[in-house]
């Protein structure tokens, strides 16, 4: 598959997951360094939104979205993973005041497994996944400009379509 940024292409080798593959398993570390895996998710609806880059406009806005979301929404759990690491991640959130379930992932092991990493670009696709109790994929969206903005609304409906 192919994404832009800013008008230029950029490869996303591999396969992504689609609607209805039930969702890889990963195991990330929170700010806090606390083992996350998909496990830990099951039983609710969970949306992951993934970001590039947590120091860039884009992303901070993905990233606050869905903060601000997750505050309102108790039936479901909200996760952003990004490949920066722990570090940036903890200095975005000082910065922004925000208190909120990050997983890093400098090693790119959930972009190879879930295969958004794009290499040349050194990041991963601006993507969104929104899993059902079981861990089984409802809604996908791989943002095809990476330097736009995922369909919340969408995302946020299908999550709410599930949650019990």
């Amino acid at each position: 598959m192919q994404v832009t940024r800013k008008g230029t292409i950029f490869e996303v080798p591999g396969i992504q997951p689609k609607v209805g593959d039930q969702a890889k398993e990963f195991e990330l570390k929170s700010l806090d360094d606390k083992v996350y895996r998909l496990a830990d998710f099951l039983g609710k609806p969970t949306i992951l939104s993934i970001v590039p880059d947590i120091d860039t406009r884009v992303c901070a806005l993905q990233t606050k979205r869905f903060n601000e979301e997750a505050s309102k929404i108790d039936e479901v759990n909200f996760v952003t993973i990004s490949n920066n690491t722990k570090e940036e991640q903890a200095n975005w959130c000082g910065q922004e005041g925000i208190d909120m379930l990050m997983l890093h992932d400098p090693e790119n092991t959930f972009g190879e497994t879930y295969q958004i990493m794009i290499p040349e670009f050194g990041h991963f696709a601006r993507a969104i996944f929104v899993l059902d109790e079981k861990g089984v994929i409802r809604y996908e969206e791989i943002v095809p400009e990476i330097s736009q903005e995922p369909d919340y609304q969408s995302a946020l409906a299908a999550a709410r379509s599930i949650a019990v």
